[in-house]
């Protein structure tokens, strides 16, 4: 196989988000995720063909990554993503221990054709009783039993 690089990745994210629009599958996101030179997983945004709004192609490329590999740990992977990652994907990039990322367009590129992602941004920098979004904590005297449970496991496996 010939050797690739970095820019032949990027393209196929590039080319993942332009299938994507061109066939109506969705928005123009593409992500590429390779480990030692070699692409392991490949997808474009998948919200609206899978009405799953977690469905961006970071984070599909990502699932089907730990599939491929068989793990959740995909250290040692870069990704190749066709425009700057939102605060849910870039938190599973980081969840996922990706050791690199690379990206085409950026947030401000997205805003301008309407994917704005600043206020989950902004709102992530307020404290809980300022945010748009309600928060109320119920039942955390029992919840703490789960956690409890955890730590004295055997079966307790971190990542």
């Amino acid at each position: 196989m010939e050797n690739q690089t970095g820019e032949n990745f990027m393209r196929m994210a590039i080319e993942l988000s332009e299938y994507n629009v061109k066939h109506n599958h969705g928005g123009p996101f593409g992500a590429v995720i390779v480990k030692d030179n070699m692409v392991i997983a490949r997808s474009a945004n998948r919200v609206m063909a899978e009405n799953d709004p977690t469905a961006h192609a970071e984070i599909a490329a990502i699932r089907l990554a730990c599939k491929e590999l068989e793990t959740y740990n995909l250290s040692g992977c870069e990704i190749y993503t066709s425009c700057e990652p939102c605060p849910m994907c870039l938190g599973a990039i980081y969840w996922a221990r990706i050791d690199k990322i690379y990206y085409a367009n950026t947030k401000t590129d997205a805003a301008n054709i309407g994917f704005d992602d600043f206020f989950i941004y902004s709102e992530l920098e307020l404290d809980m009783d300022k945010r748009k979004l309600p928060f109320v904590q119920l039942l955390p005297k029992e919840a703490i039993n789960a956690f409890k449970i955890w730590e004295t496991s055997d079966f307790k496996t971190p990542y």
